[in-house]
């Protein structure tokens, strides 16, 4: 595995990690997982570090759906322009293209279903190329990002063995 690859790995894992952790895990000295890091930096393949935080445990009220959107395609820009179109508004937190009937996903959050359904009624769907959307709200979350949300809970799957 290359430097880069075992940093990111080891990033996506704890993005806490400092670079002198880094370094005591890889064998890299402090001076090289700087200088790859400020590397994938500026390639923007690191993009941010975060923190997943279940919402549910908080004060703070936050509704999540999963916006399916069917787009015109539109001559010389595809599903792009719609696309980031609706990737400047707050509450989009990401969009991708899909495979299947609708062709965007976009995941979206707010602090009420009702904000959701306005902001779909009146900012997604009269964008213009937008053709449909469904929308669907997230009711309970299991595991995101590798983590199970439940406590106890853990991977119980089998491993399978030729």
């Amino acid at each position: 595995m290359d430097k880069s690859m075992e940093i990111i790995d080891l990033l996506c894992e704890n993005s806490r990690l400092t670079e002198k952790q880094i370094a005591t895990i890889t064998g890299f000295s402090e001076e090289e997982v700087k200088n790859t890091m400020k590397s994938l930096e500026d390639k923007k393949v690191l993009l941010k570090y975060t923190t997943l935080v279940d919402w549910e445990k908080t004060d703070r009220e936050v509704i999540t759906a999963l916006i399916d959107v069917r787009v015109a395609p539109q001559q010389g820009h595809g599903f792009n322009k719609v696309a980031h179109r609706i990737c400047q508004y707050e509450e989009v937190k990401s969009v991708s293209l899909i495979s299947g009937t609708y062709d965007l996903s976009v995941e979206v959050e707010g602090k009420t279903m009702k904000e959701i359904a306005l902001f779909v009624a009146e900012r997604l769907a009269p964008i213009e190329g937008v053709l449909s959307t469904t929308t669907h709200f997230v009711l309970k979350r299991y595991k995101k990002d590798g983590v199970f949300y439940e406590e106890g809970q853990n991977d119980k799957r089998l491993v399978v063995t030729p």
